[in-house]
C-alpha cells in the first residue's frame, strides 16, 4: 500500500524523543500500516526485532491485554536496558490504558507510539498526567493524490481524471477499497463492516446505547447534509416529525459522539466583519464519502456539497484552520487561516451560469481587508481572476495545487 509519507514524516520526526506519540482517525484510515512502515524503517535503522514490541489490541489473541494491569506486565516484561519501541494499536479498547502508558512512559529507554480511532484519546486522566509530553497526528483517508499513487500501483488507469474523480466520490477514500478496483458489490461489503465497528464498538458500547436505530437515523441525516448547517434542534425535529420521538439532548450527544470517531467534523463560524468567532449554526462534513454512499445510496446525491467536503479534507490536509465565514447577511465557504495568511474560499460545482457566477462572488464583494480570495469549481477553464477572485479547477487542487 502506498507510503503515507506526510504522516509517516511528521511520527518519525518524533523518534526517541521523549513525548508519546499519538496517531488518531477515522477506522480503517492507515494507522496501524503507519506503524507497520515505521517498524520496517525502524529495523531497516538497525533496531533489532526484541528492541520493538507491537499489540493490536482489537486482536482477539491480545484479549488479555484489555486489563490495564496485564498490558503493562506484559510489555514491561519485554523491557531491556536498550531503547525499547513500544506500539498499542486502537489502544483506546483498554479501559485505563492511560496509566499502563504513564507508567511505561516513565520507565527508562521507553519510546512509545499508540493509535486510536476516538478523538476523546487524549481527554481527561492522560491528558492530566501526561499534560506536554505527548503530540497528537490527526490521520485522515486518502487524499485524491494517494489515491490516484494508489490505483496506479493497483493496476487501474488515470488517463481520465474527471473519472477517477467520481471514482473517488463513489467509493471513498478508506485506502483498502482501492485495492478492490471498483467491485462495487465488494466495495460496499467492506465498508459496511467498517461501519458497523465504528456503531457498534466506538459508539454504542462505548456509550451504552441500547436504541441503535435512533443513533443510525442520526448519521443518516448528517451523511445526507454533509456541508450544511446542522443543529441537533433540527435533527430532533426532523424525526420526531417522520415518529421517531428523539429528545434534543440525546442528538447533541449522538452528534458528539460521532465527531469523536472522526465520522464527521464540526466547523464553527466567524464573523468577517466583526472579526469574532460564532457559537451557533456550525457545519458539519462527513469523513469519507464511500461510507455516505454505501449507507444512503449513490442516487441524487448533491454532488455541489459533496465537492465542498472534499474541498474542506484536502484544506484540513494541508493544515489550515477552518471556518465558515459570515460576512454580513451572505457566507464565505471557507475562511482557511494558517500562520502566515487568511484565505477566503467559496466552492461551486459549475459557474458557468452567469447568474451562479455573481452569487459565488457577491459575498467576496462585501470584505473590507485585502485577503486572498478564491473560487474552486470543476469547471474547466484556465485560470481566471475575477476582480482579484482566483478561480481554480477542483481537481487540480485536489491533485496538489496551491492557493497562491
Amino acid at each position: 500500500m502506498t507510503i503515507r509519507n506526510d504522516y509517516f514524516e511528521q511520527v518519525y520526526a518524533f523518534k526517541d524523543k521523549q513525548v508519546i506519540k499519538v496517531l488518531t482517525g477515522l477506522r480503517r484510515c492507515g494507522k496501524s500500516f503507519l506503524m507497520e512502515q515505521l517498524i520496517e524503517k525502524f529495523k531497516a535503522d538497525g533496531i533489532s526485532e526484541n528492541q520493538i514490541i507491537f499489540y493490536r489490541l482489537d486482536e482477539i489473541e491480545n484479549e488479555a491485554l484489555l486489563d490495564y494491569k496485564t498490558l503493562y506486565e506484559t510489555v514491561k516484561s519485554q523491557l531491556s536496558d536498550k531503547m525499547t519501541y513500544i506500539f498499542l494499536d486502537e489502544v483506546q479498547l483498554c479501559p485505563g490504558f492511560q496509566k499502563a502508558v504513564d507508567s511505561l512512559f516513565n520507565k527508562k529507554n521507553t519510546d512509545i507510539y499508540i493509535t486510536g480511532s476516538n478523538s476523546d484519546l487524549l481527554s481527561g486522566e492522560l491528558a492530566t498526567l501526561l499534560s506536554g509530553r505527548y503530540v497528537t497526528i490527526d490521520m485522515q483517508p486518502f487524499s485524491f493524490t494517494e489515491y490516484l499513487h494508489e490505483r496506479s500501483e493497483n493496476g487501474m488507469d488515470n488517463q481520465n481524471l474527471e473519472q477517477c474523480y467520481f471514482d473517488y466520490v463513489r467509493y471513498g477514500s478508506l485506502p483498502f477499497t482501492v485495492q478492490l478496483k471498483n467491485d462495487e458489490q465488494n466495495i460496499n461489503q467492506y465498508l459496511n463492516g467498517v461501519y458497523n465497528t465504528i456503531l457498534l464498538k466506538d459508539i454504542s458500547k462505548r456509550h451504552q446505547i441500547n436504541d441503535i436505530s435512533i443513533l443510525e437515523a442520526v448519521i443518516r441525516f448528517m451523511f445526507a447534509n454533509t456541508a450544511n448547517i446542522c443543529t441537533s434542534k433540527k435533527i430532533s425535529d426532523t424525526l420526531t416529525s417522520s415518529g421517531r420521538k428523539v429528545s434534543q439532548p440525546t442528538v447533541e450527544n449522538y452528534m458528539h459522539y460521532l465527531e469523536e470517531c472522526f465520522m464527521v467534523y464540526k466547523v464553527g463560524r466567524y464573523d468577517i466583519k466583526g472579526k469574532e468567532y460564532l457559537k451557533t449554526l456550525s457545519k458539519y462534513y462527513i469523513a469519507d464519502t464511500g461510507l455516505r454512499n454505501m449507507l444512503l445510496g449513490y442516487r441524487n446525491i448533491d454532488t455541489g456539497h459533496i465537492l465542498e467536503t472534499l474541498v474542506f479534507l484536502e484544506l484540513k490536509r494541508r493544515k489550515y484552520e477552518l471556518y465558515t465565514g459570515k460576512i454580513v447577511d451572505l457566507e464565505i465557504d471557507f475562511v482557511a487561516k494558517n500562520p502566515d495568511s487568511i484565505n477566503y474560499i467559496q466552492v461551486a460545482e459549475s459557474v458557468k451560469n452567469q447568474e451562479t457566477l455573481e452569487r459565488e462572488l457577491k459575498p467576496f464583494s462585501k470584505i473590507g481587508d485585502s485577503y486572498p480570495r478564491f473560487l474552486i469549481t470543476m469547471d474547466k477553464t484556465p485560470n481566471k481572476d475575477y476582480n482579484g477572485v482566483r478561480h481554480i479547477n477542483a481537481i487540480d487542487f485536489l491533485c496538489g495545487k496551491e492557493l497562491a
